[in-house]
């Protein structure tokens, strides 16, 4: 029977190894890696919850945002990201516009928010989400 009571998100990535790295050492999330399943890994989301992360050979990059991080300071969070060796500009002023720093400020009535992208290619971003944006 299907039931909603454990839902979980996935995405692909072509190198395990260099995503593991970067979730777990640049991010500083909680990872744990499969011999089984291809050799994806989990990563435990702080907050509850838990992203299949799996290998795919002829991974495309996906050209929407894969993972979002609430923060409660986007400039700190983004230069914290920027000191750990992650680029935040990612698009240029007309697209979303983004400061110097990657911030797009309010950009058409949205959240304070930068975008970065995983060694995959995968956009991560990091912004002042609003709690409804969350589920809370």
């Amino acid at each position: 029977m299907f039931t909603t009571d454990r839902p979980f998100s996935s995405f692909a990535v072509p190198d395990v190894g260099e995503a593991v790295a970067f979730y777990r050492d640049t991010l500083g999330l909680d990872v744990t890696v499969y011999d089984e399943m291809g050799g994806g890994f989990t990563i435990a989301l702080p907050g509850g919850g838990h992203v299949f992360v799996y290998p795919k050979e002829d991974h495309e990059p996906a050209v929407f945002t894969i993972l979002n991080f609430s923060v409660d300071d986007v400039d700190a969070a983004v230069d914290d990201l920027n000191a750990r060796g992650v680029t935040t500009k990612i698009y240029s002023d007309p697209d979303y516009g983004t400061d110097e720093k990657g911030i797009s400020r309010g950009f058409e009535g949205g959240p304070d928010i930068a975008w970065f992208r995983d060694p995959a290619g995968n956009v991560i971003a990091v912004g002042e989400m609003a709690p409804q944006m969350m589920g809370g």
